[in-house]
C-alpha cells in the first residue's frame, strides 16, 4: 500500500507534522511555482510589470488569461499560481481599497493593502475546511508620498518587500538575471525595459506581444496602465535595438 507524501499529516490543513510544517500550505506554494513568470521592478520614481502569458490560437484575447491586475488607480498586482484563487483576493483587495476611501478620504497604502491581502491568505492556513490560496502576488504602486512601493505575498499570508522580484516557474533564472542587472537609479525608460529583457532570458524567441502582458505605474500621474499589443509592440521593438 502506498504511503502518502506527507505521512497522513496533509490531511487537514491545522495538523503540523513532527518536523514543523504544514504540507498543504507547501502544496500551495509549488502551484504557485508551476505557474507563469509574473516580474515587478521599481526605481525611485516609477512601477513596471511584466508578465508571461499563455493561451491557444482559438482563446478569446485577455479573457482568462490575466495575470495582471488593478486593485486601485495606484496599485497593480502581478500573479503566478491558481488564476481564480487570485480574483477572490483582488476582488476583496479592491473593496478594502474603496472602504478606505470612504472611513479616511484618502487612498489606502500599498502597504496596507498588501496587509490586508495577507491576514486573509494567514487565515485559510489555520481553520478546518478550508485550503490555502495557490497563488503569490507581486504587489506594487505609488504612494501619495509619491515613494513607489513592491511586496510579495505568498500562501502563507507572509510579506516581504523589493525593489525588484520574480514568482513563477521561471523565478530562479529571472531572479539571477534581476539581481546581475537591476540598479534602483535606472531611468524610467530602462526600468521598462528591465522586466521585459528578464523574460527574454527565459522565453528567447517566443517573447512577443501576444506572449506577454505588460503594465506601468509612472510618477508623473500615479495611474495603473496596462499597455495595448501596439504599445507592448514598440517596447519589444526598444528591447531589440537597446
Amino acid at each position: 500500500m502506498f504511503q502518502q507524501a506527507g505521512r497522513g499529516y496533509d490531511m487537514a490543513i491545522t495538523q503540523f507534522s513532527p518536523e514543523g510544517r504544514l504540507f498543504q500550505v507547501e502544496y500551495a506554494i509549488e502551484a504557485v511555482r508551476r505557474g507563469t513568470t509574473a516580474i515587478v521592478c521599481r526605481n525611485k520614481n516609477s512601477v513596471v510589470f511584466a508578465v508571461e502569458k499563455k493561451s491557444s490560437e482559438l482563446q478569446e484575447q485577455n479573457i482568462g488569461s490575466e495575470k495582471i491586475f488593478k486593485i486601485d488607480d495606484h496599485i497593480g498586482v502581478a500573479i503566478a499560481g491558481l488564476t481564480a484563487d487570485a480574483r477572490v483576493l483582488i476582488d476583496r483587495a479592491r473593496v478594502q481599497a474603496q472602504v478606505n476611501i470612504l472611513n479616511y478620504d484618502e487612498r489606502i497604502s500599498v502597504k496596507d493593502s498588501t496587509l490586508n491581502i495577507c491576514e486573509y491568505k494567514q487565515a485559510f492556513t489555520q481553520n478546518a475546511g478550508v485550503r490555502p490560496f495557490g497563488v503569490s502576488f507581486l504587489i506594487a504602486g505609488i504612494d501619495s508620498n509619491n515613494k513607489p512601493s513592491l511586496y510579495l505575498t505568498d500562501p502563507s499570508g507572509a510579506m516581504w518587500g523589493y525593489k525588484a522580484f520574480a514568482i513563477g516557474s521561471g523565478a530562479a533564472e529571472a531572479r539571477a538575471y534581476l539581481e546581475e542587472h537591476y540598479k534602483e537609479d535606472m531611468s524610467d525608460e530602462e526600468l521598462k525595459l528591465l522586466p521585459l529583457r528578464t523574460l527574454k532570458e527565459l522565453m528567447g524567441d517566443n517573447l512577443n506581444k501576444n506572449t506577454c502582458d505588460v503594465a506601468l505605474i509612472l510618477k508623473e500621474d500615479r495611474t495603473f496602465r496596462l499597455l495595448s499589443l501596439e504599445e507592448e509592440e514598440e517596447l519589444l521593438k526598444k528591447l531589440e535595438t537597446s
